[in-house]
Order: structure tokens, then C-alpha cells, then sequence
């Protein structure tokens, strides 16, 4: 028997969870005040389950850590860094600009599904790159990078079947311009501006395609501009939970211990939750118009041979070792 997965059916087990864990058993004020920043719609998963996390860590603190979600678009990484914020949710390709390794999550053709991500990231691959944010003064959360998930191509004016049809196409890419050279290297003309501009972007033409999850071109609704859906399956991206070194470390221990138990717990969650939509959302997509088609990936991996060894000196040869250990040899 099939089952229809939607985000319907999400955001009712979300606010049934919700409605257990929000109920306030403390009254007492909190001893730590603190504020999570991060860029997504409040129906994304990341943040009902971030938000449920925040509440349950509340009350197995008895009241004592009082964590407040703000989407706010203006926090920064140095705003982390100084303490000034406590924590925020990003993306491997944001945090390249402090970390370049960071990157390594973004590696085009890189891994091939989301499973495949968490091995990695839940280990070494994982490991060495908590250890390098500790120096730039950032504490990743371990096991703590929520999905967002593989991303595909979306267009408004041509459906992309191999990487042939990228030569010309204005699209918004995120990330570094390391990643950006990826597309720049098959001919698109790469606009840069950020997420919650994009839907304006497409909208008024100033760029015709985009990168993104399927989640995220429901969330954002790009199908309202867009009408070509194309699985390219080319990059992934996740958010990493990451707190100020200098916050973190002024946090009790057994505080410390009760945010990452159920960091990870509520990263599990919102993962399955993600993975479930993004393998759906296709139906619901393709009944508000869009146009899907299976793209030729090996057209776009033949590219690959010129771009990986200037990848690989962006993100390190210990990153670049330990992405292969999950993901095979590359290139």
C-alpha cells in the first residue's frame, strides 16, 4: 500500500509533537538566555524541530537554558565568533568563507544521496571538521547537520536534459565561487544573490534557473516562476548547528551534554522528515505545473576531470582524503 508523504502530513506531526513537548514545566527564569539564529521559513522542518528542541532542552534543564529562534538574514559568522550570538544554523558553502574545507559538502557529484552524507559527516569527514572550526573559535554540535537535501535544477524558460543546455542559462548559484566555477565551467551566466531574493530574481528575469532541493523550491514557491524541473541530483547541502566557542564554553557541562543529546535526536528527526519530502514533493510539484525530466548526469560528470583538482586545492587534501573514503575515488 503507497502512502502520499506531504508536507501536510509533516507539519501535523510536527505540531502534534509540538503541543507535547512545548507544555511549560518550569517557571523558573533561566540561567542562560540565548538566541539561534538561522534563514528558513517557519514551516520548514528545521525550524518546528528546532524549535521543539530548544523547548525540550528548557525543561531537561529545569528551566535553566531559555533558547530563542530569530530568522534573522543579518546575523553573522563574526557575530558567532565574538559571542555576540549563540548559535546559528548554516551551510557548508557559507562557512567557507571562514573554513574553505567547509566546501566539502557541496562537492558536485560528490556524494550520491543523502545516507551516504551522514556517514561522513557523523564521522571522520565529520570529526576533522569540528576540529578545524574550534580553531576559527565555533563549536559544530556533533552529529549536528540538518538536511536540506540533493540539488536539482529548476528553469523558466528550458528544461535542462544534459550539461549542453546550461551553455548561456542566467542562474542563481549558491555557494562560493569555487562551487560557482562548477556552473561558469558548462556556460551559465552566474548571478549571486541570496535565498530569500531569489523567488524577486526569477520573477522578474533577472536570472531564468536556480540550485536548490525540492524542498526548498516548494518552501521558497519557485514553482510559481519556474515551469522546468530537472533531476541533476548534482550537489548536496545541509545546515550545520554550529555555537560560539566562547558561549559554549561558558556553558555547565551537564548543560553542554543536554543540548547535544538532543541536537542529535531532533537532527535524526528533522532529517527523515526533509528526506521524506524531498522524494515526494516531486508528485505535488508536477500538479502545481512544473515539468520534470531525468537529466544525462553523466554529461555533467564528464566536466568534472578540469574542475575536481582546482576543487580539491579549495578544500585541502585531508578533506578531499576523507570525502573519498566515503564516496570512492572522484575524478
Amino acid at each position: 500500500m503507497t502512502h502520499s508523504f506531504t508536507r501536510r502530513h509533516v507539519n501535523f506531526g510536527l505540531a502534534a509533537a509540538s503541543g507535547l513537548i512545548l507544555t511549560p514545566r518550569y517557571a523558573r527564569a533561566a540561567d542562560f538566555t540565548l538566541r539561534h539564529s538561522h534563514g528558513l521559513p517557519v514551516d520548514s522542518p528545521l525550524h518546528k524541530r528546532a524549535l521543539e528542541m530548544w523547548a525540550a532542552i528548557r525543561a531537561e534543564t529545569g528551566g535553566r537554558v531559555d533558547v530563542q529562534i530569530t530568522r534573522n538574514g543579518d546575523a553573522t559568522l563574526e557575530m558567532l565568533t565574538k559571542g555576540d550570538l549563540a548559535f546559528m544554523t548554516l551551510a557548508g558553502n557559507g562557512l567557507a568563507s571562514l573554513l574553505p574545507a567547509a566546501d566539502v559538502q557541496a562537492t558536485p557529484y560528490g556524494f550520491r544521496n543523502p545516507a551516504q552524507v551522514y556517514r561522513a559527516l557523523d564521522g571522520e569527514l565529520g570529526e576533522y571538521l569540528r576540529g578545524e572550526l574550534r580553531t576559527k573559535g565555533l563549536y559544530a554540535i556533533p552529529g549536528g547537520c540538518f538536511e536540506n537535501g540533493m540539488h536539482q535544477i529548476t528553469s523558466a524558460t528550458r528544461p535542462i536534459r544534459t550539461a549542453a543546455d546550461i551553455q548561456g542559462l542566467k542562474m542563481r548559484v549558491p555557494g562560493t565561487p569555487a562551487y560557482q566555477d562548477f556552473f561558469k565551467s558548462l556556460g551559465a551566466q552566474i548571478v549571486t544573490t541570496s535565498l530569500t531574493r531569489t523567488y524577486d530574481a526569477l520573477k522578474s528575469g533577472l536570472v531564468e534557473a536556480q540550485d536548490d532541493p525540492w524542498d526548498v523550491v516548494e518552501l521558497f514557491k519557485f514553482y510559481e516562476v519556474q515551469k522546468y524541473a530537472s533531476v541533476t541530483d548534482h550537489s548536496w547541502s545541509g545546515y550545520n548547528m554550529l555555537a560560539s566557542m566562547k558561549v559554549w564554553q561558558s556553558l555547565p557541562s551537564d548543560v553542554q551534554t543536554v543540548i547535544e543529546t538532543n541536537t542529535r535526536k531532533f537532527v535524526r528527526l528533522q532529517r527523515a522528515d526533509t528526506d521524506a519530502l524531498n522524494d515526494e514533493l516531486r508528485h505535488d510539484l508536477e500538479r502545481r505545473g512544473m515539468v520534470f525530466n531525468e537529466a544525462d548526469k553523466s554529461s555533467f560528470r564528464g566536466h568534472l576531470t578540469t574542475f575536481y583538482p582546482r576543487w580539491k586545492q579549495h578544500i585541502g587534501q585531508r578533506a578531499w582524503d576523507l570525502l573519498e573514503a566515503q564516496t570512492g575515488k572522484l575524478g
